[in-house]
C-alpha cells in the first residue's frame, strides 16, 4: 500500500485500536475527497460500511459539529476545521510566518504558498493566492507528491535511505497518484519528448536544490504552472517549511521567475527566518475536557451516538499552541479522559499517520489536516451562514439575509426567503444604502465616528437628519440590534444584528425582514431578535474557527 494512502478501515489493526474511530475517520477522509459533500448511500459505499454504521458515524458529527445532514447527504461543517486548527496552532509556523507570505505575494502581485513535508508528498499550510482568471486552485491542506512541486526537492534534501525507498514503494505501487486526490487529471504526465514520466529526475533535482538552496517546478503539476521554492529553516537549520511563488506561463517562464523574484524571495525568507529565531516562546494553551460533553450527548441520543469516536477526535483537539508535544498523561488531563481510554485513542491514530509518538512524547502530523480541511478552507462568509439563515427563515417564516459593508452601502451576499404571495424582493448582490437598512445600521454603530454620507429621504418616514441619524447610532450601539420600519420603502419593515470577527470587529449583519403588517414592532424584539441573535451567534462560531488561520471572505 503506498504510504499516503490511509489504512482502509477493515485492514490489520493494532488489537488495542478503537475501531469506531477507524471508521468515522475514514468517513470524513471520503466526505474530504468528494470536495466536502456526499450522499449517506454514496459513503455507504466507498467507505464499505453498513448504511446502520454510517448514519451513526454522521449523526455523532452532526452532534459535534463536524458534518451537516442535509436530507440525504452529509456535508463537511466548519466545525471540522478545529481538528486541523489543532495541528496549525501546534506546528505555530502560520501565526508566525502567514504575515509575511501575504505581504511577499502582494508585493510581488503573485500568489505564494508555505508547505510543510509529509513523508514523501508536499502539504500545504497557507496559501495567499491573486484572483486572476488564471489563479492558483490549491487549498489549504491539500496534499501532493513531492516529485511533481517545487518544495519537494528541498525536503528531500533531509532524507535518509528509508525515506528513498519509501518513494522509490510508493511510485511503484501508485503510478497514477490515486494517493493524491488533489492532483490534476491525468496525473504523472510524460515530458514532450518522451523520455520517460515527470518526477522521474526527482533524485537529481533534490542534488540541485541541495547545492543552489531552491527549485523550480516547470509545469511539473499542471501544464502552464510554475513556481520557484526555497527552504525556511529552523535556529537549529533543518528545514521548517517551504515557501513557494507561484505564477503562469503567460507571465513568467520558470527561468524567468527564478532570475527576477528570486532576490525578492531570498530577502522574504531571511525575514521568515528571523521571525523563528526572535519569537518568544509559546504559550501553552488551555485545553477544555470534553469527556463530560461527550457522555451527556451519549445519554441523550443513546446508541446513535458513538462515544467512542467523539472521545479519539478530542484527542487531536488536545493539542495546539505551546501543546505541540504531549505525553499520554497530558493527553488524558486534557481531554477528561481516563489514561487507558487516551492511550487507545493514540495508538489508532498513531496507526492511520496522524500522530507520532517518540520517547513516548506524541505529536500531531501534517495528515490531520488531510481531515476535511481542504474543501472548508475554501468556504466564504456566504457559504457558512447559507443553513443558519435557511433555518432561521423556516422557523421565522420570513425572508433572512446576510450583509456585508461596501462603502457607503450594504451589500446582500447570502438570502434565504419564504413562500408568500407578497414577499421581500431583493437579489444577491443587491446594494442598499447603509443608513436607511438595519443591517447598514448595526454596521454602522460599530464606527467611533462613521462618516455619513447626505441622507436621502426613500420615504416620509426615512430619518434624514444626521444628528437625528447618530443618535439613531447610539441607540443600536447601546441595543446592540437596530430595527428599521418603512425607511426604506413603505410597508416593509426589517430587524438586524451583526456578526462579528474573532477580534470582535464587526463585518457582516444578518437580518429578518417583513411586511409591516405579518409583525407589529414590538413582537419583532420579543420574538424575532431572540432568534437573530441565536443565529448570528452560530455564524459567528463558524466563522471564529473557520477563520482562525486564513482570512474568509465574503463571497
Amino acid at each position: 500500500m503506498p504510504p499516503n494512502v490511509t489504512p482502509a478501515p477493515d485492514a490489520a489493526v493494532p488489537d488495542e485500536a478503537v475501531m469506531p474511530l477507524i471508521r468515522g475517520l475514514a468517513v470524513l477522509r471520503r466526505l474530504t475527497d468528494a470536495d466536502g459533500s456526499c450522499s449517506l448511500s454514496a459513503l455507504e459505499r466507498a467507505t464499505g460500511l453498513a448504511r446502520s454504521t454510517v448514519d451513526r458515524i454522521t449523526a455523532t458529527l452532526a452532534r459535534m459539529g463536524y458534518v451537516r445532514l442535509d436530507g440525504r447527504d452529509a456535508v463537511l461543517a466548519p466545525g471540522l476545521t478545529e481538528l486541523g486548527n489543532s495541528y496549525l496552532a501546534a506546528l505555530r509556523l502560520p501565526k508566525l510566518l502567514n504575515p509575511y507570505a501575504d505581504a511577499l505575494a502582494d508585493e510581488l502581485d503573485e500568489s505564494v504558498s508555505l508547505a510543510v513535508a509529509d513523508l514523501d508528498g508536499t502539504r500545504f499550510v497557507h496559501q495567499a493566492t491573486r484572483r486572476r482568471a488564471m489563479s492558483l486552485s490549491f487549498r489549504i491542506g491539500d496534499l501532493l507528491p513531492a516529485e511533481h512541486t517545487a518544495p519537494g526537492p528541498l525536503f528531500a534534501t533531509e532524507w535518509d535511505e528509508r525515506d528513498w525507498k519509501r518513494w522509490h514503494e510508493r511510485r511503484a505501487e501508485d503510478p497514477e497518484d490515486r494517493g493524491f486526490p488533489a492532483v490534476p487529471a491525468p496525473s504523472r504526465p510524460h515530458h514532450e519528448d518522451g523520455t520517460g514520466a515527470l518526477g522521474d529526475d526527482f533524485e537529481e533535482r533534490a542534488r540541485e536544490a541541495r547545492a543552489q538552496g531552491w527549485a523550480l517546478d516547470d509545469q511539473l503539476i499542471e501544464p502552464g504552472l510554475v513556481a520557484l521554492a526555497m527552504p525556511v529553516r529552523e535556529p537549529g537549520g533543518r528545514i521548517a517549511c517551504a515557501v513557494s511563488v507561484v505564477s503562469h506561463t503567460s507571465r513568467h517562464s520558470a527561468d524567468g521567475l527564478r532570475r527576477t523574484l528570486l532576490p525578492r524571495l531570498r530577502t522574504a525568507v531571511a525575514a521568515m527566518e528571523r521571525e523563528l529565531r526572535e519569537a518568544p516562546p509559546a504559550v501553552r494553551a488551555t485545553a477544555s475536557g470534553l469527556a463530560a460533553w461527550t457522555g451527556a450527548s451519549k445519554q441523550e441520543l443513546g446508541r446513535e451516538f458513538v462515544e467512542s469516536l467523539a472521545r479519539g477526535l478530542t484527542v487531536i483537539t488536545s493539542f495546539g499552541e505551546g501543546r505541540s508535544a504531549l505525553t499520554l498523561t497530558e493527553v488524558a488531563e486534557a481531554t477528561g479522559l481516563a489514561r487507558a481510554t487516551a492511550r487507545r485513542a493514540l495508538i489508532t491514530l498513531e496507526h492511520l499517520g496522524y500522530v507520532t509518538a517518540h520517547d513516548r512524547v506524541f505529536r500531531l502530523t501534517p495528515r490531520v489536516l488531510g481531515l476535511g480541511f481542504p474543501p472548508l478552507s475554501r468556504a466564504t462568509l456566504a457559504d457558512m451562514a447559507a443553513p443558519h439563515l435557511a433555518a432561521l427563515s423556516g422557523l421565522l417564516h420570513e425572508s433572512a439575509s446576510l450583509a456585508v459593508p461596501a462603502g457607503d452601502d450594504i451589500q446582500y451576499i447570502a438570502r434565504v426567503a419564504p413562500r408568500h404571495i407578497m414577499s421581500v424582493n431583493i437579489a444577491l448582490g443587491s446594494r442598499l444604502p447603509a443608513y436607511a437598512t438595519s443591517m447598514g445600521r448595526v454596521m454602522l454603530a460599530d464606527l467611533p465616528d462613521p462618516a455619513l454620507p447626505e441622507p436621502a429621504a426613500r420615504t416620509p418616514w426615512t430619518v434624514t437628519d444626521r444628528d437625528r441619524l447618530r443618535a439613531v447610532l447610539d441607540r443600536v450601539r447601546r441595543d446592540g440590534y437596530a430595527l428599521v420600519d418603512g425607511e426604506l420603502e413603505e410597508g416593509l419593515r426589517s430587524i438586524a444584528v451583526p456578526v462579528r470577527e474573532r477580534g470582535g470587529r464587526v463585518v457582516a449583519a444578518v437580518n429578518a425582514a417583513m411586511h409591516s403588517s405579518r409583525r407589529t414592532p414590538r413582537e419583532c424584539v420579543s420574538e424575532v431578535l431572540p432568534e437573530l441573535r441565536a443565529t448570528a451567534a452560530r455564524i459567528e462560531t463558524d466563522l471564529h474557527v473557520a477563520g482562525r488561520f486564513r482570512k474568509v471572505p465574503s463571497l
